[in-house]
């Protein structure tokens, strides 16, 4: 099998996440407990042999360069291949509908030109979290003679960009809606020679997103479509990324996101294992490392280091690390950023589908 190198594309954001996107982009989000989205797609590829991988970065990329450094936690830090950072256009990051600017990969046109000739590269997003070995769609791709294989799965009830293909397996329709059928998981393998080529054909177009280019070449690129079976979670607005949380309190969901084919990586951050104080109540929660537990928690995800006093109540919420909960204070569907702090009694009560919002460092 050819050679497979990498591509993370972050630059890109709307407005669909409120006070949690205001300073970071969509792929730093924290999730989880302790990770962040964009450690999906680096883990993904790291665990896919993938040893060269190139990052492109949004305008606000503080969030992202504080999280990911030099590569180290994904084994990236190496003096063959390893981590690229690659900046991205400052119009990316305004540019809702785009994750894929042409105008990034032109301004970091050197990445594919020091790749090997013959290599595939592997490009996804970071708002779709799933775990997957690229190197089953690359022999596929390699099978068909595709010169393009969208990663795609078999969702229901879902919007996004939906793919039809003919009798023969081939792509011949990318469209955005709503409903039922393959919808590609922002992510795509492509020959690395004809990614040349249409940076050459599109270079005074580069305001164009690759999906876009690509769904334009349809009658003239062969594109193929490998179907992913396993857990997608679909970060693309607030009530997603809470859904998606949540999804981990089933021990089916993280078994399959974080143990298999590979683990998922992230930043260590090394920190005493949770204390639950007398009088704490946990049911069907994530607890994570350094939080201390006083009062009651049910059906929600805790980051690192919380502090929830004597007599609090959450539910079906996220409090994101540093947080803390004062005493007797009730959250219920509710997010609250890292860092942030609810005063003692304070009662904050949201909506499954549309939930309370605290910002990082707010003072409720």
């Amino acid at each position: 099998m050819r050679e497979l190198i990498g591509l993370v594309c972050t630059n890109y954001n709307d407005g669909s996440f409120g006070a949690l996107t205001k300073e970071r982009p969509v792929a730093s989000l924290p999730f989880g407990g302790r990770y962040r989205l964009v450690d999906f797609p680096l883990s993904n590829m790291v665990n896919s042999g993938i040893n060269t991988v190139g990052l492109t970065t949004p305008y606000m990329y503080r969030s992202i360069m504080d999280h990911v450094g030099v590569g180290k936690a994904w084994a990236l830090s190496r003096k063959e291949g390893g981590m690229f950072i690659l900046p991205g256009s400052i119009y990316g990051y305004k540019n809702i509908q785009g994750q894929f600017l042409m105008r990034d990969i032109l301004r970091n046109i050197e990445f594919l030109r020091r790749a090997a000739a013959g290599s595939i590269l592997a490009v996804s997003g970071a708002r779709k979290v799933f775990n997957i070995d690229y190197r089953a769609a690359a022999r596929e791709h390699e099978h068909s003679g595709a010169e393009i294989t969208l990663i795609c799965s078999a969702e229901e009830n879902r919007n996004g960009v939906f793919v039809t293909l003919d009798e023969s397996g081939r792509v011949t329709d990318m469209e955005e809606r709503g409903g039922d059928g393959l919808l590609f998981m922002d992510s795509f393998l492509i020959d690395t020679a004809l990614l040349l080529k249409l940076t050459e054909w599109y270079d005074a177009l580069g305001y164009l997103d690759l999906t876009e280019i690509i769904r334009q070449n349809l009658p003239n690129i062969k594109t193929a479509c490998w179907k992913f079976r396993g857990y997608v979670g679909c970060v693309d607005s607030l009530s997603d990324y809470m859904r998606c949380n949540m999804d981990l309190l089933r021990y089916s969901v993280r078994r399959e996101l974080f143990m298999s084919p590979g683990t998922v990586r992230t930043k260590i951050q090394d920190s005493p294992p949770a204390k639950y104080m007398d009088g704490a109540r946990v049911s069907n929660a994530l607890i994570s490392s350094g939080c201390i537990i006083r009062g009651t928690v049910e059906n929600s995800v805790i980051f690192r280091g919380v502090t929830v006093e004597k007599g609090a109540f959450i539910k079906n919420s996220i409090v994101m690390q540093g947080g803390t909960v004062g005493a007797g204070a009730v959250l219920e569907n509710v997010i609250s950023d890292k860092y942030a702090a609810v005063s003692p009694g304070v009662s904050l009560i949201g909506v499954k589908d549309n939930p309370v919002v605290i910002g990082k460092y707010m003072r409720i």
